[in-house]
């Protein structure tokens, strides 16, 4: 089929569709919940897992949540990095030595890196390595299928709620990247995944079809135009930033942050939703106001800024919100604490402006909250992968004693990482002043 604008538009929003309605109004984490991200080096990379993290910290900052990170560079849903399955034999075997094989890999792989960690929700987000970088086949398809099922089965008898992703498509320069060998074959690993999801009862959340209507669509405008940074298979910032929003709307995370409604031909608050507002004036043609909000904007890695003109992250994810009706034409200034916020037209405030990513301290919060959290997970992932992991030759058994006290030393650090984020992501009163712009 030959894509045309109109073709490729329908398309985007069909499938921006699909993934704002996978959970809507059911936000797949709850107070209390301990969330893994299980998966290989996209995972591991620790971008898309860090702003679903911040997102969750920010918009509910009184809920207790913990987040661990095991994603491993290579890995398949079979687990090959951590259990070294000869791959040969699992391709070729017959179905009830396949499934010895799986059961035996996914158990001791989980058991080591994920069961510890007491998990109530998992996402799981294989197939990049899995398929192989090569056609389609069948025989490597029905072991991920068989994989992706003994995964689930095995987190749900834990108690965890499981959440299967589809892994995002490559993105080689070239104008038709639904045409490459590889996509297609992910494109069928999605759709047994999907199967897998429905069997299960699991939460199936499609980040392939998003990413690729989007760079359907710039491939149509620059044959080469990249959307994700990095490279063709480990996007950048932008890249996760995208993920991260299908990942989010599949999970059923809501948009609304906060909302305040003021007519100012009445000079009265008319509304607000999830925010207080205090001490209202109108003075020297100035409207000053104190609003104190339940939960922060979701945060957008600076390094991601080009991601907010590809897809609809911020209506969709973090709609922060101040309306102003009954302004005389023109264009006005903002300003949260004497700190400028940016400019709006009457028109532009009257239909709402979403402040979400403006200046000012509100996003200098989120930022920090952002900032801690890729933090905290560096130091997790040193305390897993290089201390807790690392195998001690037999001369220095004698040295357990220091994994030990390293391991309680890093836990301690962990901890005081999160004692700060749960800190900084209270929300606080901030003293809002618009005036006609000079």
């Amino acid at each position: 089929m030959k894509f045309t604008p109109n073709r490729l538009a329908a398309a985007l929003l069909a499938v921006v569709g699909l993934a704002s309605s996978a959970l809507a109004g059911d936000f797949i984490i709850h107070n209390n919940d301990r969330v893994v991200f299980l998966g290989d080096s996209i995972t591991e990379q620790k971008l898309y897992s860090t702003y679903l993290e911040a997102y969750a910290l920010t918009r509910h900052p009184d809920w207790k949540l913990t987040f661990r990170n095991v994603g491993w560079g290579g890995d398949t849903a079979w687990l090959r990095q951590r259990t070294r399955t000869d791959e040969n034999v699992l391709f070729k075997a017959e179905p009830d030595g396949q499934q010895k094989m799986v059961e035996e890999a996914v158990k001791r792989g989980l058991e080591r890196d994920v069961l510890p960690l007491k998990p109530t929700v998992v996402t799981i987000d294989f197939a990049m390595n899995d398929h192989s970088y090569q056609a389609f086949r069948e025989d490597i398809f029905g072991a991920y299928v068989r994989s992706e099922n003994q995964l689930t089965s095995v987190l749900k008898e834990n108690g965890a709620r499981v959440a299967l992703l589809t892994t995002q498509p490559i993105e080689e320069k070239r104008p038709d990247p639904d045409k490459d060998v590889r996509n297609q074959s992910l494109r069928k690993f999605s759709d047994g995944l999907k199967e897998v999801a429905a069997k299960q009862g699991a939460v199936f959340i499609d980040q392939f079809d998003p990413y690729m209507a989007i760079m359907m669509r710039e491939r149509a405008a620059n044959p080469l135009a990249t959307i994700g940074g990095g490279d063709a298979i480990h996007p950048g910032p932008a890249g996760h930033t995208i993920m991260a929003w299908a990942v989010l709307k599949g999970l059923g995370a809501e948009p609304l942050v906060s909302r305040a409604e003021i007519d100012a031909a009445a000079k009265k608050v008319v509304a607000s939703e999830k925010c207080r507002i205090e001490n209202l004036k109108f003075e020297n043609g100035s409207i000053r106001f104190d609003r104190l909000d339940e939960a922060l904007p979701m945060p957008i890695d600076s390094r991601a800024e080009a991601a907010l003109k590809l897809a609809p992250i911020l209506d969709e994810l973090s709609r922060y919100e101040l309306r102003i009706s009954g302004l005389a034409s023109g264009s006005y200034e903002l300003s949260i604490d004497g700190e400028t916020a940016g400019k709006a037209t009457a028109e532009e405030l009257a239909r709402g402006w979403n402040l979400s990513n403006q200046a000012g301290p509100i996003k200098t919060q989120s930022q920090e909250v952002l900032k801690l959290v890729f933090k905290k997970n560096d130091v997790f992932f040193n305390r897993w992968r290089n201390v807790q992991l690392y195998s001690l030759p037999d001369w220095a058994k004698n040295a357990e004693v220091g994994r030990t006290a390293e391991l309680a030393r890093l836990d301690q650090e962990i901890a005081d990482f999160e004692t700060q984020i749960d800190a900084a992501r209270k929300t606080r009163t901030h003293h809002f002043e618009l005036k006609a712009a000079q």
